[in-house]
């Protein structure tokens, strides 16, 4: 079973930028899809952005040109980097691995002056 831990979310001023990781243990992710999704309150979780095991990713239209998802597999983790970071983009961050359906716990994201 694969276990996720998210980290890196926080309090960010609009503008600014932040990496999210997602260390997975237990088992390897590294053949695997791994998406993040978001989910502000009172909303419904969405997609943001996913990798494949080939490195190709996807993009929510809302955070492309500005969030970047890779990939490190010898470390067995995916980090998100988001910049120019707005308001809309407050929410709970959460990493999903597609093979084992496992879901970290989210890592709060919270853009505000």
């Amino acid at each position: 079973q694969v276990q996720l831990v998210e980290s890196g979310g926080g309090l960010v001023q609009p503008g600014g930028s932040l990496t999210l990781s997602c260390a997975a243990s237990g088992s390897s992710i590294n053949s695997s899809l791994m998406t993040w999704y978001r989910q502000a309150p009172g909303k419904a979780r969405d997609f943001v952005a996913s990798i494949l095991t080939t490195g190709v990713t996807n993009y929510a239209t809302s955070v492309k040109g500005r969030f970047t998802l890779s990939r490190d597999n010898a470390k067995n983790t995916i980090y998100l980097q988001m910049n120019n970071l707005k308001p809309e983009d407050t929410a709970i961050y959460y990493c999903n691995d597609f093979n084992s359906g496992s879901w970290g716990q989210g890592t709060q994201i919270t853009v505000s002056s």
